[in-house]
């Protein structure tokens, strides 16, 4: 999530991802997640770069995994780079540009989804190239390390309080290089995800989600479309924190055309909501990226069963 979206492309990510065929054993898939269902089995963390990290799934000469050494981490910030400075409206510093790379503290803690063409031309280094990636942060890698990045713009751990028994996920600084911007690598982030998300025992995914702009009177129809249509019931509901909250509630429900606001709103943010996420209470700006975030809640409870068909409740559907 952050406020990355899959910068510039033009389909809804669930209408990309739609399934042909809806799965019965979606439902029990959800109840899977259920805490009491956990067991008391530990896995093993990926972070640290202790073990050889497999394939997390693979489309033809597309592939998904988990970065699983430092160099790798380079290759995922310098994809960022590209996307989010060179090609967006993020504005670097004096070291991000003389390094090329989007860099900050929390990538030494958290675990990289890269997605990796084998059919591309390699690096001068040898590598073939990283297209698409993600970042995902445990709660309890989180609670070791200082915090949520998400936690500067909302406040995550009254959240986390209310449903102590979960464990949560956040996603951020997701992003694909324009070539690539199709079912296929979306498709393959997502399993990615899923992946994680299964191997994990995880059952919240939070994150920022970004809408391009920072006049939030100029997003005043997208900000209220989310306001009145998709905001968190109470029991999953996080506040913007409040010296930096922007008030979402910028129109009347009625006068709002829900068509219109749904053509404004980035495919990422739109596609969160296909599969069943919430929006948190408040936005806030962002004046680095150039963007107004708000938050995304995605308990893996509500998540559409249609989707988990999709992917397959054991995450086997791009198994490499």
């Amino acid at each position: 999530m952050r406020g990355d979206d899959f910068v510039g492309s033009k389909p809804g990510l669930m209408q990309l991802l739609k399934p042909e065929n809806a799965r019965s054993a979606a439902n029990a898939a959800v109840t899977w997640f259920a805490p009491q269902l956990r067991g008391d089995s530990v896995i093993k963390p990926f972070h640290g770069f202790a073990d050889p990290v497999p394939s997390l799934g693979r489309i033809g000469p597309l592939e998904v995994r988990l970065a699983s050494k430092p160099g790798d981490i380079k290759r995922a910030q310098k994809l960022r780079y590209k996307v989010f400075y060179r090609d967006g409206n993020a504005i670097a510093d004096a070291a991000t540009m003389l390094a090329r790379r989007d860099k900050d503290a929390f990538d030494k803690v958290c675990d990289h989804l890269m997605v990796i063409d084998h059919a591309a031309k390699p690096s001068l280094s040898g590598k073939q190239p990283v297209v698409g990636t993600y970042r995902l942060l445990r709660q309890d890698v989180a609670e070791a390390s200082g915090g949520f990045y998400s936690e500067d713009e909302f406040d995550i751990a009254s959240l986390i309080e209310r449903h102590a028994s979960l464990r949560f996920l956040e996603l951020g600084r997701s992003c694909v290089l324009p070539p690539y911007r199709t079912k296929r690598t979306v498709e393959l982030l997502w399993h990615g995800v899923w992946s994680y998300v299964r191997r994990h025992r995880l059952d919240v995914m939070i994150g920022c989600a970004s809408l391009s702009g920072t006049d939030p009177d100029r997003l005043a129809v997208p900000l209220s479309f989310l306001h009145h249509f998709a905001r968190a019931p109470e029991e999953w509901r996080a506040q913007a924190q409040p010296s930096r909250r922007v008030e979402m509630n910028r129109m009347a429900k009625d006068a709002i055309d829900t068509r219109a606001a749904l053509r404004e709103l980035p495919p990422l943010i739109k596609g969160y909501l296909r599969v069943g996420a919430f929006v948190g209470d408040g936005a806030v700006i962002d004046h680095q990226f150039g963007t107004t975030d708000v938050l995304i809640v995605m308990p893996v409870s509500a998540i559409s069963a249609r989707y988990i068909g999709h992917f397959g409740a054991d995450a086997t559907r791009h198994a490499a």
